[in-house]
Formats: structure tokens, C-alpha cells, sequence
């Protein structure tokens, strides 16, 4: 039902004037943003992760399957980063004081991104959340996940990308 909400939200949105989601393919190279981190640093991806794979995942503290999927990443994350998997977490659409609060609880690592607009993740083609993007080092598309997933498909993403 909530993929339903949201979906026809972006349909709302398109119709109202907005520009419509870029489509994101594999195969595509990974869109390049500015934006700010939770913590107040400056941002500018691919520059931030270069030679590194990266996952991308879009989320809000609204969407039931993100709580549960940013702990499972959490793990993947620290299994890997020093190997050089970077993760990239970019809020879509609330402001900075609701995101700190939820991370705070969650209690993850990796670099939490702010999207206040929702710029980025229209960049990104994002229709519905989660929505998560496996770049490999050369910042190309390799993988996406629209939905639920698991440690495991995190994981199977992270070796895709770390070989």
C-alpha cells in the first residue's frame, strides 16, 4: 500500500509541473551531486569516493523497511570498509533535525547525506523508498535494489563491486 502511496505521489508531483525522475540504468554512470552531511561537511560525490565502490542507499525515517535495511547495511558496511567500500545514506526529503534524530537511534556509521529537496534522488530515478544504487570504483551503476532487502542481497551487492 505504501509503494502505491508513493507512486502515485510521484505521479502528482510530475503532473504538477515537477520534472519527472531521470530513468537509472545499469550500466549508466552514477549521476554527480553536491550536498551537505549530517555532521556539516561538505559532499561532492564521485569526487568523495574515487577508485572506491560505493553504495547509495535513499531512504526516511518514515519507511518502515529503511530502520531494519540501514542496521543490515551497517554491518555489510563494517565487514568491508577497509577494503574500501564506501556506503552513502541520503536522506530524500526531511529536514536535517528529523535525520539526526533517527540516526541517532539507530546508531550507523557510514556518512549520513541530506536531500532536503529530494534533488539527488530525483537525479536518481527514485520513485519509492528504499531505493539503493551498487556503483563500482570506475562510478558506474552495477546494481539496484527497489524495496525490502536483506543483509544477504547486501552483501552478494558489496562482493559484486569488491572483485
Amino acid at each position: 500500500m505504501r509503494l502505491f502511496c508513493l507512486a502515485c505521489l510521484a505521479l502528482l508531483v510530475a503532473a504538477c509541473g515537477g520534472e519527472p525522475a531521470a530513468k537509472l540504468n545499469l550500466g549508466d554512470p552514477a549521476p554527480a551531486f553536491r550536498t551537505q552531511r549530517l555532521d556539516g561537511a561538505a559532499m561532492n560525490f564521485p569526487a568523495a569516493a574515487t577508485g572506491k565502490p560505493v553504495v547509495i542507499r535513499f531512504w526516511a525515517d518514515w519507511c518502515k523497511y529503511c530502520e531494519p535495511e540501514m542496521k543490515a547495511i551497517e554491518v555489510v558496511y563494517q565487514r568491508h570498509k577497509g577494503k574500501g567500500l564506501e556506503v552513502f545514506a541520503i536522506n530524500a526529503g526531511q529536514d536535517k533535525p528529523a535525520v539526526a534524530a533517527f540516526i541517532i537511534k539507530l546508531g550507523v556509521t557510514y556518512p549520513v547525506l541530506l536531500d532536503e529537496q529530494s534533488a539527488i534522488a530525483k537525479r536518481y530515478g527514485v520513485v519509492g523508498l528504499p531505493t539503493t544504487y551498487f556503483v563500482d570504483a570506475k562510478g558506474v551503476v552495477r546494481g539496484k535494489v527497489i524495496g525490502e532487502a536483506d543483509e544477504v542481497i547486501f552483501e552478494r551487492h558489496a562482493l559484486e563491486l569488491l572483485k
